[in-house]
């Protein structure tokens, strides 16, 4: 089992920045991929960023070039840093942990954490 806990939402004017961290709890988060998702109001969970276990990143078509996830394996922490916010960036944001697939694939989520872009 594992438990995640995210941190870092708030407000923030467009053009600014925030940074997010996930904290996850267990003893074996370095092999675990880990990703941020987020949920605006009546839209579809989308991915936002994820790294595997190894380092390679992925972004959604809309992160890439502005937000950048990154992992410490020491902390059990994954962060989202997001620059150029926008409006349309306001959602909540959702940590993720993917167990592998050698033990058993399994999907844990974060309770979310709220992102507002506004003037």
């Amino acid at each position: 089992q594992v438990q995640l806990v995210e941190s870092g939402g708030g407000l923030v004017q467009p053009g600014g920045s925030l940074r997010l961290s996930c904290a996850a709890s267990g003893s074996r988060f370095s092999i675990y991929a880990m990703g941020w998702y987020r949920q605006a109001p009546g839209k579809q969970r989308e991915l936002v960023a994820s790294v595997t276990s190894d380092g390679i990143t992925n972004y959604g078509d809309f992160a890439r070039g502005r937000f950048t996830i990154s992992r410490d394996n020491a902390k059990n922490t994954v962060y989202l840093h997001m620059n150029s916010l926008k409006p349309e960036d306001t959602a909540v944001y959702y940590c993720n942990a993917d167990r592998p697939p050698f033990l058993g694939f399994e999907r844990y989520w974060g309770r979310g954490t709220q992102v507002t872009v506004s003037s």
